[in-house]
């Protein structure tokens, strides 16, 4: 099989990057011949899609018509059997140029989108959410399927752009556990003398770009009434600067300089940073997956995240904390409790955590499971 695969850019810090990367090694050995295409230079993970033997090509920044004339020119070259795209930016162009290449194409649902989550955020105008919405609505009806990460994601984004349900196949995206290796106390401890925290500090970590959905800034309000009750308690944000970093910024700076609060920007090490933890926060306002979450099932990390959209799905039951969102007192309450978990219980969180991952969120059986979802697409006639 033959795939090009269509996404804004393999930034190592985004989610639906990643998982392309971490894919091309199995669909390889599956026999599909990758080729992911870039449209803004940001290439991180370029390496380990040809490690695999993939390619990846890079248009560069264009409108919307200049991008599907580009992706057609690489369409027509690489004669691909199937087309996949995701990520908006990558969805409008990409649907388009493959229907003008002639070559049937498939869209992952990666997120909600367009509704009241989205509406909330100040930085976002309602004619735009609108606009955009039209434009993903109007492109869909030339996708042959959809890959959602969740049911959440299946059922709201299939409402919103009026996508037949039996269209949209669930699939959450996989981790290689090799990859993010063994949580051992040495690891741990090193990890911790490079962030320069005492073995008996406790330390929070949260790990997102620094945007509305995620909700740093409600971990930042929340901070104050952990660092009351843990005084030597420290928390470290990772992650790509984004539309609310003056905010978060701003937020930090007003609660003073022995706050306790470092922002480390984007980092290569998550895992590390997973394994050196006594509690990792996810405090979004919304989510289509929560790819982290998978991660840190893996590594059978102490979470605490916000009980939106498909988190308890993804989650499931006995592992992480959930409280809902916008609430910093409460996220604070579980950001304690986890702190405080003795070693009995933090075990028996860490096994339920790494049982799940390996029933459902391996490499292999999202891999089994997306090269299929390739080849229902492949059977069907074009809309």
């Amino acid at each position: 099989m033959r795939l090009v695969y269509v996404i804004p850019g393999l930034d190592r810090s985004g989610g639906a990057e990643q998982a392309v990367a971490a894919m091309a090694a199995p669909f390889a050995e599956r026999g599909v011949r990758l080729d992911v295409v870039t449209l803004t230079g940001r290439d991180d993970l370029a390496a380990v899609v040809e490690q695999a033997g993939g390619s990846v090509i890079d248009v560069g920044p264009g409108s919307v018509p200049q991008l599907t004339v580009k992706l057609r020119r690489v369409i027509h070259e690489r004669r691909p059997d199937l087309v996949h795209t995701t990520l908006f930016d990558a969805d409008i162009p990409g649907r388009l140029a493959a229907r003008a290449a002639g070559v049937p194409v498939v869209s992952s649902l990666v997120n909600v989108a367009y509704g009241p989550e989205q509406r909330a955020n100040p930085a976002i105008r309602a004619w735009k959410l609108e606009g955009a919405r039209r434009a993903d609505q109007a492109s869909a009806r030339l996708v042959r399927r959809f890959h959602a990460l969740s049911s959440h994601v299946a059922v709201v984004m299939g409402d919103r752009l009026a996508i037949p349900a039996d269209k949209i196949d669930v699939i959450p995206r996989g981790r290689d556990d090799q990859v993010l290796g063994e949580p051992t106390p040495e690891r741990r401890a090193a990890t911790r003398r490079l962030l320069d925290i005492d073995a008996d500090q406790p330390l929070v970590i949260a790990a997102a770009r620094h945007e509305f959905q995620k909700g740093l800034d409600v971990l930042v309000r929340a901070w104050p009434a952990i660092r009351a009750a843990e005084p030597t308690a420290q928390l470290r944000l990772a992650g790509r600067a984004g539309n609310q970093s003056d905010e978060i910024e701003r937020l930090i700076a007003d609660l003073g300089a022995d706050s306790g609060i470092v922002d480390l920007g984007s980092r290569a090490d998550v895992a590390d940073l997973m394994g050196a933890v006594d509690a990792w926060v996810v405090p979004s306002r919304w989510e289509g997956l929560g790819s982290v979450l998978i991660e840190a099932m893996a590594l059978g990390t102490p979470v605490v995240a916000t009980e939106v959209g498909p988190i308890p799905e993804v989650v499931g039951a006995g592992w992480a904390r959930l409280v809902g969102p916008e609430d910093p007192h409460a996220l604070a309450e579980a950001v304690l409790a986890t702190i405080r978990q003795g070693a009995t219980e933090r075990d028996n969180r860490a096994e339920i955590a790494r049982r799940r991952y390996q029933s459902t969120f391996t490499l292999d059986r999202v891999a089994d499971a997306m090269v299929a979802f390739y080849d229902r697409a492949l059977g069907q006639r074009s809309p």
